[in-house]
């Protein structure tokens, strides 16, 4: 049986694509973790910003908890099987007033693995809906494998290539409307974007991109996997990351560096030309 979702919401998944909303926790505990996020951009800038954006769960323990949350842990065994690896994650922050959007695109593209089979929760941490410019899915357009994309390096476009997909259907597209401590998921080959925020408050989401089952591997780049649930890795191209004791400790900190670069390498494999992000 099923930990946590349906049959009905697993076939929902699988024929769709995503699933939103799902509950993951109270609205002050969403608001909680928040703060905690705001204090450690204020008192590490340098480590958390519009260019540093990736894989803070590896330094911040608060961020690290959310990665092992036990609903996402669940969700990810009722789709993935038992044994699961995380691979990053992405805290995709939109200030009030700024253009900043996410063209079209399918997260699998560039991301260099050996199947595709693979889902990514977005956590909200603050509002997120139309005039915040909540995320949009095509739905079933994950069955169609990868499409063509463009890498257009629009600056306002916060993809690492400003990737976009052509000739997207966007009558189709579902906005997922999410309160602070709700989340979704998608599948790695979702056409999916979102839209600027226009309001007056941040737009806050914490990617967890993405959660694999065990037999996926990279193979552009090095296999670099946080162990989450289940059996460890074991075949020997593996490096095994490591939970943070405190947030910012010495090893934490040289591990992530190393991670950033992995995923630069990965991500910017072939393209003409490479950003901060």
């Amino acid at each position: 049986m099923p930990k946590f979702l349906s049959q009905a919401q697993i076939n929902e998944y699988h024929d769709q694509g995503f699933l939103s909303p799902i509950d993951l926790m109270a609205e002050a505990d969403a608001i909680e973790i928040r703060e905690r996020l705001e204090e450690a951009e204020r008192l590490h800038p340098e480590h958390i910003n519009a260019e540093n954006r990736n894989n803070a769960h590896l330094v911040f323990v608060f961020l690290d908890d959310l990665a092992f949350h036990p609903t996402i842990l669940d969700i990810a065994e009722d789709l993935l099987g038992p044994d699961i690896s995380l691979w990053g994650s992405v805290l995709f922050i939109k200030d009030p007033g700024t253009n900043h959007f996410v063209s079209w695109h399918q997260d699998a593209t560039y991301m260099g693995m050996t199947s595709n089979n693979f889902f990514t929760p977005w956590i909200a941490l603050s509002e997120s809906n139309r005039e915040t410019g909540c995320m949009s899915m095509i739905p079933g357009s994950h069955k169609n494998n990868i499409k063509p994309h463009d890498d257009t390096f629009a600056e306002d476009n916060i993809l690492t290539r400003g990737q976009v997909v052509k000739d997207v259907d966007e009558s189709t597209a579902v906005d997922l409307l999410l309160k602070p401590g709700q989340m979704s998921i998608h599948h790695g080959e979702i056409v999916h974007g979102s839209q600027p925020n226009l309001s007056n408050e941040r737009r806050i989401g914490y990617a967890l991109q993405s959660y694999m089952s065990n037999d996926i591997q990279q193979h552009i780049g090095k296999n670099m996997w946080l162990p989450v649930r289940g059996k460890m890795r074991d075949d020997a191209n593996t490096i095994l990351l490591n939970r943070p004791a405190t947030n910012m400790d010495a090893h934490a900190v040289s591990q992530r560096q190393l991670v950033d670069q992995n995923f630069g390498d990965i991500l910017y494999h072939g393209a003409s030309q490479r950003r901060k992000y």
